[in-house]
């Protein structure tokens, strides 16, 4: 899973919101490291609605323009927590690693 969209279906996981609201989301998960533009968040938001992983609550009118509020379905939850537990398992096998005594030879590389 991309990360966009990791970031996209976490910041629905505890409650709906709407396009603008998602982009600033994804910008506070990821402290300010991602930062989604109107066409790579409308774009992947219509791509998960046509996998079925988010739907659209419902759609407003604020100041004369449609909004439209999306939610994670079940099968988004689902993925949601498969990537979650993917991505726990990889951080689980650094720390691993990380945490091994491993010396290089003097003056060579590996």
């Amino acid at each position: 899973m991309q990360e966009p969209t990791f970031l996209i279906l976490t910041a629905l996981a505890d409650r709906p919101r709407h396009g603008y609201a998602l982009g600033d989301e994804v910008a506070a998960i990821s402290e300010g490291r991602v930062r989604l533009g109107a066409g790579s968040l409308y774009g992947t938001l219509d791509r998960l609605l046509a996998e079925g992983l988010i739907r659209v609550e419902r759609e407003e009118t604020v100041d004369g323009r449609p909004r439209r509020v999306f939610s994670l379905t079940p099968d988004g939850e689902q993925s949601l927590r498969d990537e979650a537990e993917r991505l726990r398992s990889a951080l689980r096998e650094a720390d691993r690693r990380l945490t091994q005594i491993w010396t290089r030879p003097a003056g060579g590389t590996a």
